[in-house]
């Protein structure tokens, strides 16, 4: 017998979520056939769903070429996210003064699953166009970030996730050891934050600390980028962390006070 969640879900919807998510950095524009072999979708499901999106203003399509890649529509998306994220606006204001007061690339990383995605980036000088841009989605496990939120879960809850969540590697240094992991987990546990090294960028460290929510959990972490060339674990234990302590911990009270004020 079907549950209720079943009958209302729409088949068809899915699928054009899932032709729409077949976009990435790697994969900007797809032509139909591309497109039916990332989703898995039959070619004619495909030019249906492909064109429907054409018209409703979700993908542009190339006149010549026949490609499709997205539109104007998924900025618009965000825009209306960012309004409706009360933590980002909150936090904006002490994460320009932290990157002003550091010259370094700074990050607001919330948990989406068993990943962290980058809701929020203020680039240094030296940093590249990858990491200007909000919205990458990265496997929790393998970032500063990611660790620093999940020591704030409770003992079980940490073991499953270290246990389960995915893995990716990036660079040969991205550490692919889940007790290494476990065990900067809750080295994070004991620390109050997390450091990591060469996972996603090779030569590249990061220093994450947790925005704690009413109940001592945390959804999102303040994150700093140096390059390993300039900066030492001990530098930025000494110069970076105490900063980055500072503009969580101010984040922190808001954040509690809006989760509260949604849970009501």
């Amino acid at each position: 017998m079907k549950t209720k969640q079943n009958t209302l879900y729409v088949g068809s919807l899915a699928k054009g979520l899932r032709l729409l998510r077949a976009f990435d950095e790697s994969h900007s524009e797809l032509s139909l056939s591309e497109l039916a072999a990332r989703t898995g979708l039959d070619k004619s499901a495909t030019q249906r769903l492909a064109n429907t999106l054409h018209i409703e203003g979700m993908l542009d399509k190339d006149s010549g070429t026949r490609r499709f890649r997205p539109s104007h529509a998924w900025l618009e998306m965000a825009y209306a996210y960012y309004w409706s994220d009360p933590l980002v606006g909150q936090a904006m204001p002490k994460l320009i003064n932290l990157s002003q007061e550091l010259a370094e690339t700074v990050n607001l990383a919330e948990m989406s699953g068993d990943h962290i995605i980058y809701v929020s980036r203020l680039p240094c000088k030296r940093t590249y166009f990858a990491a200007t841009v909000i919205g990458r989605r990265l496997p929790a496990l393998s970032t500063s970030a990611g660790r620093v939120i999940l020591a704030t879960y409770p003992e079980e809850e940490r073991r499953a996730a270290v246990d389960g969540w995915p893995i990716r590697v990036f660079t040969p240094n991205t550490t692919l050891d889940r007790e290494n992991i476990r065990a900067s987990v809750e080295n994070a546990v004991h620390d109050g934050y997390a450091i990591s090294q060469g996972q996603m960028i090779l030569n590249e460290m990061a220093v994450a600390t947790p925005i704690i929510g009413p109940d001592g959990r945390a959804f999102a972490a303040v994150q700093c980028s140096v390059s390993a060339h300039t900066w030492t674990r001990e530098k930025i234990v000494a110069e970076i962390l105490p900063k980055l302590q500072d503009a969580a911990n101010a984040i922190s009270p808001s954040f509690q006070s809006q989760r509260a004020l949604d849970g009501r």
